[in-house]
């Protein structure tokens, strides 16, 4: 049973919206089925948090329900629900991923081993409050979502210096200097991230009832400091502050660090959000001393419904929308979504695993067939990377390729690739097999390694195996930043006899001028092209682009290759334009190395 201990938080009064459930509502609600009538209101603004299953102790009911905060106008509060109204409360909350189907009897486990964990570890790390388990406590939350269950166990405030720190009462804490030392920005004599943690932690205490939490920066800020000098920087970052103290929808803020500043504000539906926000950086935009240059923010906004559970530990959240803000010239305001931080989760859980998933060999390859369009005979094929996950689950490359890209480990996938495809290549050159060439991923971050050359070639040699079987595939629709050292690269390649294709051609940005500079073998054109190919939806434009595609490859001497074609028609269509090379369902899925040999290859005579 894995255990993710989460956090700490407070919700205030509010009122519970419930239908009364049975032991199979219950378990059918923790298996991921939400009845339509509590269902509707997931996403209602007001909402504290997602659906869930509550355990009213006093009343001894179960219910599954929904929270909403209490006397706001805005919202449409539910009207065929039955409501209870549930006092302030603090909860500790701890996550477990779900083993197989969930009874009633395993949630009781569940709430158990809850208790029995907060009892024995309590790691959360509260600056100024403390919190104790209730015996009996009055109300225990669960909820589920992606494959987890997470209990909420309801506890009390047994130390309260948040109150102190908020309301600056000196007298209970030390020496006002070491105060304003610990709370304070010395730079633009505002708060600190460290005044506004206890905000987070009770904001009962600053008379906050609810929340929504953004970060933010300044873009470009190093360039104000080493263009215009410190003193016109510090003063940008002060009218920052001006304008965080005159906003009327901001409850607090601080200045973290450097050019980042943190600020609790109102919540409010995502636009009118939005709206005050663009118009908070727009009166903080222009710089006094040059009007032409314009200051551009990045920000990351985490609505109330997860702000309110993260506690002191929202600005992790609001950092990864933050993040995404990469627009080179306007203010980026980026709303977290639950998915970024699953996508987050999953990353950081590959990385850490991807070192055991490849000594247990959980990559495994498939050949996807690459068919002569005019005689209808095997050309090659492509080799693709699939992961058979703890044994329990096959990933599609969408799954792994993209975070593995992120962080470098992609070099490990791409040779674990080639080397199955080389020991591949070695048993069917010993049985005497007729072999065609494989193309496998060459993955653009390992273009700048400079011994990159050299380990590529030891590996294909070390199985005996002719350059001229590999064809190094590079996604077009990638971005190279040094296309000088691309070009070496690949033409040191070719020069060793390996042969060079750019895949996915026509959704990236690579000019025509390249093409004419790179040394191609083949050009795959993506199947975002094919897709209206013989059907209802098919244009001249489509028919005309992949004419012409096919035309320039013919002319600049590369094999034209298209990818996804999935029907008769589509196939006909694309030899009538001229296509050489086919790779898509209508001839093969991918399939595994074993099927590939199987069907495809024969003993030479």
């Amino acid at each position: 049973m894995v255990i993710n201990k989460r956090n700490q938080l407070y919700k205030p009064e509010r009122i519970l919206y419930y239908i009364e459930a049975s032991d199979s509502d219950i378990e059918a609600f923790c298996n991921g089925v939400v009845c339509d009538k509590i269902k509707k209101y997931a996403d209602s603004f007001g909402a504290y948090d997602y659906p869930g299953v509550f355990f009213i102790h006093p009343l001894g009911k179960k219910v599954i329900g929904i929270e909403f905060r209490r006397g706001d106008a805005r919202i449409a509060y539910p009207d065929d629900l039955d409501s209870l109204v549930l006092e302030s409360s603090f909860f500790y909350a701890v996550e477990f991923e779900k083993e197989n189907e969930i009874t009633e009897q395993y949630i009781q486990v569940y709430i158990q081993k809850t208790k029995q964990t907060l009892l024995f570890d309590d790691d959360a790390h509260r600056q100024y409050s403390d919190l104790a388990i209730k015996p009996e406590p009055n109300v225990t939350a669960v909820f589920e979502h992606a494959k987890k269950i997470r209990i909420l166990y309801e506890c009390a405030l047994k130390k309260n210096h948040a109150k102190d720190v908020i309301a600056n009462n000196l007298d209970e804490l030390d020496k006002g200097m070491l105060y304003r030392k610990a709370f304070f920005d010395p730079i633009t004599n505002y708060y600190n991230w460290n005044h506004l943690v206890p905000y987070l932690e009770i904001p009962e205490s600053a008379g906050i009832k609810d929340y929504a939490f953004a970060h933010f920066d300044i873009k470009m800020f190093r360039v104000l400091n080493e263009i215009y000098g410190h003193i016109v920087a510090n003063k940008v970052l002060t009218n920052v502050v001006n304008a965080i103290k005159a906003a009327d929808f901001i409850y607090a803020g601080g200045r973290c660090h450097e050019d980042n500043f943190a600020i609790i504000l109102k919540d409010m539906p995502q636009e009118e959000t939005a709206e005050k926000l663009d118009i908070f950086f727009e009166g903080i935009s222009h710089l006094e001393e040059d009007p032409n240059y314009k200051i551009h923010y990045r920000c990351g906004v985490v609505p109330m419904q997860f702000a309110i559970h993260s506690g002191n530990r929202v600005a992790d959240e609001a950092k990864m929308a933050q993040a995404l803000g990469n627009s080179p010239d306007k203010t980026d305001i980026v709303f977290y979504t639950e998915k970024m931080h699953d996508d987050v989760l999953w990353s950081n859980t590959i990385k850490a695993y991807v070192d055991t998933a490849v000594e247990k060999d959980e990559f495994f390859v498939n050949l996807q067939p690459k068919v002569d369009i005019a005689t209808e005979k095997l050309k090659g094929a492509e080799a693709l990377v699939r992961w058979n996950y703890k044994g329990k689950e096959f990933l599609s490359p969408t799954r792994f390729i993209p975070f593995f890209e992120k962080d470098g480990s992609i070099g490990k996938i791409d040779d674990i690739v080639l080397k199955k495809v080389c020991a591949a290549f070695a048993k069917w050159k010993g049985e005497g097999k007729k072999l065609y060439p494989v193309s496998v991923n060459l993955s653009r971050n390992r273009l700048y390694d400079k011994n990159i050359i050299t380990h590529l070639t030891d590996i294909v040699d070390s199985f005996g195996v002719s350059h001229s079987l590999i064809d190094f595939e590079l996604t077009e629709s990638a971005t190279y930043n040094d296309m000088e050292q691309m070009i070496r690269v690949l033409e040191e390649l070719r020069s060793l006899g390996f042969k060079i294709s750019m895949d996915d051609f026509g959704t990236g940005y690579s000019s025509l001028s390249l093409l004419t500079q790179m040394p191609l073998d083949t050009l795959k054109i993506d199947k975002s092209f094919v897709d209206k190919v013989g059907t209802e939806l098919e244009n001249e434009k489509d028919l005309a682009v992949i004419r012409h595609i096919i035309s320039l490859a013919r002319e600049l001497n590369f094999t034209c290759l298209v990818e996804g074609a999935e029907q008769k028609q589509q196939v006909e269509k694309l030899r009538a334009l001229g296509c050489e090379v086919i790779q898509g369902y209508y001839y093969c899925k991918p399939i595994s190395i074993e099927e590939y040999e199987n069907r495809y290859l024969r003993n030479r005579r």
